[in-house]
């Protein structure tokens, strides 16, 4: 691991910002103009990225952006050796903060395909701070044009997998509160989970629970997050104030925004990780169940109306194959 950094602040900051990179570099400019450029960032904040060994130029381009645009007080750049997950990443990244600028009051995770609007981390900031028990809060992430998107939830559950994935307004009504997405609206609300594309932690929060789980590659690391959390006493808050662009799955590959890609070994590791962790190996059985019948409720609803599915290509069968494989007792392991 080699940092690339600039004279320690005189004293801690008051807001950490980590932004995890891979190969992503021009998306990650876009996010630390909209960070530096003007007044978002507070002036107690810095901006760590880490690079998760990207191979591909990033850390050298990001490096002489950094410098061109006179960002070298406030942003600093932290190159891993190896790409370990983004959990891993984000970890590191706190730990080089804390131990290179002092331990923050307040970490926001933040996507490189993020780029938050003017004055958009205050509304959290405040929230927070005039809320002891609050330890989480998360941002109203929205299209360029404005559109809301889904970014706060409840905790995933059986019947919730099967309404997700069914997509059938009388089921969906039925089941209205186990719906994984949350009713949200212009006022701050209480939910279970937050959107890890941009989520405001106290530090006190990641001293009692813990950081991230690195077991969790990429996906579902802020669901188990926010469960550890709220199972030591603490409350995890949507602060729609805070508004936040995000490109959906731009730094993932994938995105609404193209033809989807085939979803990736370890979006289906992590499901299975969290709801054994949390439920068990039953549990995670019957979620399973839940959500095949669900996709052929959907299946079965398009094949009516003659029409094609949006999803995913080889969605049914990459998760049936991998349901056999958590079966079997076998784990794959993330490509690196």
């Amino acid at each position: 691991m080699s940092a690339l950094r600039n004279e320690p602040a005189a004293a801690a900051p008051g807001l950490l910002v980590i932004i995890v990179n891979y190969r992503t570099a021009d998306l990650v400019i876009d996010c630390l103009e909209s960070l530096l450029e003007g007044v978002t960032l507070p002036s107690d904040g810095a901006v760590i990225v880490a690079d998760g060994a990207s191979g591909d130029g990033s850390v050298e381009g990001l490096q002489s952006e950094i410098a061109a645009r006179g960002w070298q007080q406030r942003a600093h750049l932290l190159a891993l050796e190896t790409n370990l997950g983004f959990s891993h990443a984000n970890n590191c990244a706190y730990a080089h903060a804390c131990s290179t600028l002092g331990k923050p009051r307040h970490v926001l995770f933040l996507n490189p395909d993020t780029v938050v609007r003017p004055n958009g981390l205050r509304p959290p900031l405040e929230f927070v701070e005039s809320h002891p028990p609050v330890g989480i809060a998360g941002a109203r992430l929205e299209d360029p044009d404005g559109t809301p998107q889904a970014c706060a939830f409840r905790f995933p559950s059986i019947l919730g997998e099967f309404e997700s994935e069914a997509k059938l307004g009388p089921v969906s009504k039925v089941l209205g509160k186990w719906q994984v997405a949350a009713s949200t609206g212009e006022d701050p609300v209480r939910v279970d989970w937050v959107s890890g594309a941009a989520m405001l932690v106290r530090s006190k929060l990641l001293d009692e629970v813990g950081l991230l789980d690195e077991s969790y590659f990429l996906y579902y690391e802020e669901v188990d997050f926010c469960r550890r959390a709220a199972a030591a006493g603490w409350q995890c808050w949507h602060v729609p104030q805070s508004r936040i662009v995000h490109l959906v799955g731009c730094s993932t590959g994938v995105t609404k925004h193209r033809a989807p890609s085939r979803r990736p070994r370890y979006w289906f590791a992590s499901r299975d990780r969290f709801f054994s962790q949390h439920h068990g190996r039953r549990y995670a059985r019957w979620a399973n169940i839940a959500w095949i019948a669900g996709h052929l409720v959907f299946r079965l609803r398009l094949l009516v109306g003659r029409k094609m599915f949006p999803g995913p290509p080889h969605l049914l069968a990459d998760f049936l194959l991998h349901s056999l494989v958590i079966r079997s007792g076998h784990r794959e392991t993330p490509p690196q």
